[in-house]
């Protein structure tokens, strides 16, 4: 079974998805840190973000890997160097709808994702999961919430990893996100038809996810 979970930045994806997959002993693949991966290592090489012939080289010989841990956790291997940690970055952070919106990247990167759900039972996030890497998802859902709402979360959540950023920072790194996350040629952030749409924002984490169980019906 394929469980796909769209949504812009800051909506709750990730911390959902994993959720819901520890709780069916499903696998999770945080198709997000697969980008991330990849952004971190053109940065670390040095490679121009306005170069993308470079940075698709760079991929198609980039080895990325994502492994569950026992916690429910994903370990992010690149070229076979855990690189969990690096890539939740904010310097990751700020690039990394550039390098996503590359197409033969996108390409790259979403054959590699159908892969990794040929592994078994799996719950997905991702901007473009429901709509173009598996479009025949057993399940979809589609996770907003109020822009704002989604700013103090990513505000919150980098200062509990000890970053210390500037809420006005955050806010503005959102805004270019999101407007190139829903903007760009190739494969745009959208809610497919067929995905069941849940607003997060007054919501805690512990509701949304009995909410994506409850249209589970598992």
């Amino acid at each position: 079974m394929i469980i796909a979970i769209d949504g812009p930045a800051g909506a709750g994806k990730s911390t959902i998805a994993k959720l819901i997959a520890q709780k069916l002993g499903f696998l999770y693949i945080d198709t997000g840190a697969m980008y991330r991966a990849l952004t971190l290592k053109v940065l670390d090489d040095k490679i121009d973000i306005n170069r993308p012939e470079q940075i698709i080289a760079l991929a198609k010989k980039s080895d990325i890997d994502l492994l569950n841990n026992p916690d429910g956790s994903i370990k992010v291997l690149l070229d076979d160097v855990d690189v969990s940690l690096p890539i939740r970055d904010p310097r990751i952070t700020k690039y990394v709808s550039d390098v996503a919106k590359i197409k033969e990247v996108r390409e790259i990167m979403v054959n590699l994702q159908r892969k990794f759900g040929q592994r078994g039972d799996c719950v997905l996030d991702g901007r473009d999961i429901g709509t173009v890497v598996f479009p025949n998802a057993d399940k979809k859902f589609y996770l907003d919430a109020h822009f704002e709402e989604r700013v103090n979360r990513r505000h919150k959540e980098l200062n509990g990893m000890g970053k210390g950023i500037a809420f006005g920072d955050v806010k503005a790194d959102l805004a270019n996100r999101d407007n190139i996350d829903s903007t760009r040629e190739v494969a745009p952030l959208k809610r497919a038809d067929d995905a069941i749409y849940v607003d997060t924002t007054k919501m805690s984490i512990d509701e949304v996810v009995q909410v994506l169980l409850k249209h589970l019906n598992l």
